[in-house]
């Protein structure tokens, strides 16, 4: 399978996860047990696999042997939990600015630290360039995401922190996919690092709920009754995972970050269509929207310009 075709595919699962997630904290009532329930399956899931297969067992001791030698530091481990720091700033500013702009300002978050992670070359891939192209190709994304949630905007729930909230969680998810290509390098093996990150994440999501209940802002609730897919988020976020550690170290954060984005709009495209939020209609900003990721893909020339560059604003 072609590489580019594999991150749109990791964008489409991340499609999926929202809307499995989503369906779960709403039913539930309850967003940050929600996300435990998600990770802690993910964790549950990855575990059993690892016990059947040889090559995950060996890529978590090739990690674990690189740590052990100083050649991976141990705080470059810690994928999962910043992917948990995400969910928890998640489930507290999203009711206060909207899915839409939340989106936005995540998306823009990654595709700036993207271009970051790929100029410090920390996947190990070697480092990119800072060029006109790469910059275009990143502007033109966040511009397209804001096209495609148009419609769905309210500025009535603007908040200049919470916006700067979610720019912070985006720019964690473009740190947290350059951690797991540089363990994926050393682990050889896509669910090793997947295993990593669950476990971290699962630990830290544990942690906060643990916290809010001991101060008494939350509650442990039961799993609720309801469509059998929105259980599917542990296993969605495993197989992104392992797609994006696999990935991220072939062609680097950004080129990843711009396909994917293109594959998680076309993923909601789906999802709108036949498994709709209610109140959700697919409208043209949606479309179009996609249309202007894919020109941001274009406007990307990593595969002429990748490979270990000077850091200096290119005219090609």
């Amino acid at each position: 399978m072609r590489i580019d075709l594999l991150a749109a595919l990791a964008g489409v699962f991340i499609a999926i996860q929202s809307r499995a997630n989503g369906e779960l904290a709403y039913r539930m009532g309850n967003a940050l047990e929600a996300a435990l329930v998600s990770f802690s399956s993910g964790l549950v899931v990855v575990v059993v696999i690892s016990l059947f297969n040889a090559g995950i067992k060996r890529g978590v001791r090739n990690v674990l042997t690189a740590v052990h030698e100083g050649i991976i530091p141990r705080w470059r481990l810690i994928g999962g939990a910043l992917g948990g720091i995400v969910i928890a700033v998640q489930t507290q500013i999203v009711p206060l600015m909207g899915v839409a702009i939340y989106s936005v300002a995540v998306i823009s978050g990654q595709t700036a630290m993207s271009l970051v992670m790929d100029r410090i070359g920390l996947t190990g891939g070697g480092k990119k360039m800072l060029s006109r192209h790469r910059i275009l190709a990143a502007s033109l994304t966040v511009i397209a995401v804001l096209v495609s949630v148009w419609d769905r905007i309210d500025a009535k729930h603007l908040s200049f922190f919470a916006v700067a909230l979610g720019v912070f969680s985006g720019g964690l998810v473009g740190i947290q996919r350059a951690f797991n290509g540089q363990v994926n390098e050393h682990s050889g093996q896509s669910f090793s690092t997947s295993l990593f990150n669950f476990a971290t994440g699962t630990l830290l999501l544990f942690l906060l709920f643990t916290a809010a209940i001991v101060t008494h802002h939350g509650h442990i609730s039961r799993l609720p009754p309801g469509p059998w897919w929105m259980y599917l988020g542990g296993v969605t976020g495993l197989i992104y995972i392992a797609f994006s550690a696999t990935v991220v170290q072939h062609v680097g954060v950004l080129t990843f970050t711009l396909f994917s984005i293109g594959g998680q709009l076309v993923g909601s495209l789906v999802i709108d269509i036949f498994l709709p939020v209610k109140g959700v209609h697919v409208g043209a900003y949606l479309v179009t929207g996609i249309l202007m990721t894919y020109l941001g893909v274009l406007a990307n020339n990593d595969r002429a310009s990748g490979g270990s560059r000077p850091s200096r604003l290119a005219n090609d």
